[in-house]
């Protein structure tokens, strides 16, 4: 899988190469470039590419806010149906990138596979809106959800003041962009024990939920098609937020340069997760409506609150801080995985260079995590996160959809591409389906937020044929950005990784 031929979108080259020891030469020194390996390393294990996929999916929204489902279905049961068949399509999902994973062995996720099928264009188009928007807006607002969380048990009887949630939210995406920093083995035992703790936090609405049901208490489960008909527009409404908490299951597949044993681990690990996160979250509902009516859930702001202040007792503190963990892990999973398709896409040339630049003692991708560090906490402190995430949530959808839809039209442009890993055809074509229909529906459904994320992703044509295409740049630009890249490369102490074509 030969490697596409870009235009730099920086500078002519003019960065430092490092030393064979190790160390990045001084400017203007007259070191001879090294010959040491500098690349970023297979640390990702089965147990933990488990943990960036389960880390990643499980967030807030599971103890917070199910009722979008049930609001949309009308009833227990069919809300329940709902669950199942989200978290059976997301495996389909799951699978499509499990053979996309194997087949295409690079980093990078969506961005890489359109890039492979769809060519250049598109897939710049994805991380440019990726990269200015939603990542950092996703970023700030399961932060804020980390904050709010946190300090709530200090805030028992009083609302909690809206500086103090920022500042302590500033504190835990800082910790996440220092860790993903330092070390990928850090990070990466950090996710496993933060895995843990969110598997902790569903056995406590879990095991109640199974003694309640022991006891008897079905009484929320009579009739449990009963009430309102879902209408035609409130079904596919409940399996749009369906899918959006299971979404994360793609994140492995940005890191797939660095799994060990990627034609095994990968589909293995996305299998796994995708069993446990699945039967975890229907069997959440089913103790949920062991205790509070869907009346009661559909007014509930955090149901997992309610439902342990009535179970758990004084315990019910402890909840408000595992849903903290919970958004804690979201971060450090979002921002380890996504750093990786920023790295992939200046490699390729659709980003600046030094962003695929690797820290000379770390190995880690020092430029690409810290990039979104300044973006997130503008977007922190700035207006309604969640109106802009609405802009281009349908985004989303259309680049998995395209780059699953990328897999059936690979089978018939190359039948003989080595695939360690294969789904039946059924999978993908079902799944990109039900992607495009999504995104139909958003546009009908919401037309004007859609409209504006629709537009912002449009932006992203314009800027390709200015910073990829346009190569007659004025000689000052080059010689400025080349400046750029060579100084930040001294205070990050970051090279070119020198062994990336092996992969």
């Amino acid at each position: 899988m030969g490697r596409k031929p870009v235009v730099s979108t920086t500078s002519d080259g003019g960065y430092l190469p490092g030393t064979a020891d190790q160390r990045l030469p001084s400017l203007g020194g007259k070191e001879p470039p090294g010959h040491g390996t500098v690349m970023l390393k297979k640390k990702i294990t089965l147990l933990r590419g488990i943990s960036i996929i389960i880390g990643t999916i499980i967030g807030s929204g599971i103890f917070i806010s199910p009722k979008g489902v049930l609001q949309n279905t009308g009833s227990v049961g069919m809300s329940l149906i709902v669950w199942t068949v989200c978290g059976v399509l997301s495996l389909f999902g799951a699978m499509s990138y499990a053979e996309l994973g194997t087949s295409i062995r690079k980093s990078g996720g969506h961005y890489t596979y359109i890039l492979e099928v769809f060519g250049p264009l598109p897939a710049f188009v994805r991380v440019w809106v990726e990269l200015l928007v939603i990542r950092p807006a996703a970023t700030a607002v399961i932060s804020l959800a980390f904050g709010r969380y946190l300090l709530e048990p200090f805030f028992v009887h009083c609302e909690i003041p809206e500086l103090a949630i920022k500042l302590i939210t500033a504190v835990g995406l800082t910790a996440v962009m220092v860790l993903n920093s330092l070390s990928v083995s850090w990070s990466a035992r950090i996710q496993i024990f933060l895995t843990f703790c969110k598997l902790i936090a569903i056995l406590i609405i879990i095991v109640p939920g199974v003694m309640q049901l022991i006891k008897g208490q079905t009484q929320h489960f009579t009739d449990a098609f009963s009430g309102r008909d879902a209408s035609i527009m409130g079904l596919p409404l409940a399996f749009y937020y369906g899918m959006y908490a299971y979404s994360g299951w793609f994140y492995l597949n940005f890191v797939t340069e660095e799994v060990e044993n990627p034609e095994k681990n990968i589909p293995l690990a996305i299998g796994i997760s995708m069993v446990i996160v699945t039967i975890g979250y229907v069997l959440t509902n089913v103790a949920y409506f062991t205790t509070i009516s869907a009346e009661e859930l559909l007014l509930s702001n955090a149901v997992a609150v309610t439902f342990a202040e009535r179970l758990l007792g004084s315990f019910s503190l402890a909840v408000p801080v595992f849903v903290a963990l919970t958004c804690f892990g979201s971060m450090n999973g979002g921002v380890f995985a996504v750093s990786r398709l920023f790295y992939v896409a200046s490699r390729e040339g659709h980003l600046p260079e030094i962003l695929s630049m690797i820290h000379v003692r770390k190995h880690t991708p020092l430029p690409a995590v810290i990039v979104l560090y300044p973006l997130t906490v503008v977007m922190l402190f700035s207006g309604d996160l969640y109106s802009l995430l609405n802009f281009l949530s349908f985004s989303r959808w259309l680049f998995i959809g395209l780059a699953v839809a990328g897999l059936i039209y690979l089978r018939y442009k190359r039948p003989d591409m080595h695939r360690p890993f294969k789904v039946p055809l059924f999978i993908p074509a079902l799944f990109s389906f039900t992607c495009f229909f999504m995104v139909a529906l958003s546009l009908y459904s919401e037309p004007f937020s859609s409209g504006i994320g629709f537009g912002i992703t449009l932006s992203g044509v314009p800027a390709y044929y200015l910073f990829i295409i346009w190569d007659k740049k004025p000689k000052w630009f080059r010689r400025m950005s080349g400046k750029i890249t060579r100084t930040l490369q001294i205070i990050l102490e970051v090279v070119p990784e020198e062994d990336c074509d092996k992969f």
